[in-house]
């Protein structure tokens, strides 16, 4: 759009129009599921006058085989709203929650080490795919050796559309590995059965910054960003996905309070990694920075993946002792909702 003289405000007119035209179907599509789950479940046993009466589980003992052998399970759920019921912009309040102990809680997430993992992921991937690249991509491709036209800077964007493809046919590896392990396990899942997949995406993706960053310092053929591109990229797609499919199995009770760290902590790691990318290009160099820095601090935290492999059941069970799952424990109000 610049490079073709219609300004830089109908770049931002674009970007609103496609923001709007999500929040319409937010609001239509996207349903407030939040409600008390204070309904129970209960085996229903045929009735002497033929009805069904719900029973207790202690009732249930107490009977004889015959009426167990006709127990059948009837689940009591709250009743559907309607479609335009969904469409209310506001909810009930839960007035057993405490609004700064839920700010609380979110935020004490940073100290869980599964958690933290995934926040250092996603900034460091971030801060890599969508600043480092997308920043210094576009001065290199219009200088010589290359001279491309400004309008074509944004071709970076294939080397994304090839990493992501050739990553997302993937995306069962984890669950099936994980049925595997399980199998063997005698039928016990353990949320570290799914983490062998990363170790191929581990080398990759950093491998993927060592070829972008010599091939930017150097001028190499074009190619080389492309594909430092679709390495990171399809090593970052491990990552995204797995980690925080590691976490919500270590950690699922209150999955959208650690959601919260989670978004809060990647945004400051991605700004960190961003606000002075070019700076530090400028004064020590492609291959230094991408290839070198950068690279480095990705492959650190890659490597934490032998720590959660090997060490996780037992950083869990340290956990589930701490006084943050006390903490978590005792200010939670609603049941089977703790760390």
């Amino acid at each position: 759009m610049l490079a073709n003289g219609h300004g830089w405000r109908l770049f931002f007119y674009v970007e609103a129009a496609f923001a709007g035209f999500l929040l319409i179907l937010a609001f239509i599509f996207v349903e407030e599921t939040t409600y008390k789950r204070n309904t129970r479940s209960g085996p229903a046993l045929p009735h002497p006058q033929g009805e069904k009466r719900v029973y207790g589980q202690s009732e249930i003992d107490e009977k004889n085989d015959d009426a167990v052998e006709h127990v059948e399970v009837q689940t009591l759920v709250p009743p559907r709203r309607t479609f335009l019921a969904t469409l209310k912009p506001w909810s009930a309040i839960d007035h057993d929650q405490q609004f700064f102990m839920t700010a609380i809680r979110s935020f004490s997430y940073f100290l869980v080490p599964a958690v933290l993992w995934v926040i250092t992921s996603y900034g460091i991937y971030i801060g890599l795919g969508a600043l480092a690249f997308n920043y210094t991509f576009p001065t290199l491709i219009i200088e010589p050796p290359y001279n491309w036209k400004q309008e074509n800077t944004g071709l970076i964007a294939l080397g994304n559309i090839v990493g992501y493809g050739l990553a997302v046919p993937l995306t069962w590896s984890s669950d099936r590995l994980a049925a595997y392990l399980t199998k063997r396990n005698g039928g016990i899942r353990e949320a570290e059965m799914r983490l062998g997949v990363l170790l191929p995406a581990m080398l990759i993706a950093p491998a993927g910054l060592i070829v972008y960053g010599l091939t930017a310092q150097y001028k190499l053929h074009y190619i080389g960003y492309f594909a430092g591109v679709a390495m990171t990229d399809w090593g970052s797609y491990f990552y995204f996905t797995f980690t925080l499919a590691y976490a919500v199995d270590s950690y699922n009770a209150n999955t959208s309070e650690m959601l919260i760290a989670m978004c809060v902590g990647k945004q400051l790691i991605s700004f960190a990694f961003g606000i002075y990318l070019l700076d530090w290009v400028k004064k020590s160099g492609y291959a230094v920075i991408i290839a070198g820095v950068f690279c480095g601090v990705l492959l650190a935290n890659n490597l934490a993946l032998f720590i959660f492999l090997f060490a996780g059941k037992r950083i869990r069970v340290a956990l589930a002792s701490s006084w943050l799952s006390r903490m978590h424990r005792r200010t939670i109000k609603q049941p089977h909702e703790a760390l």
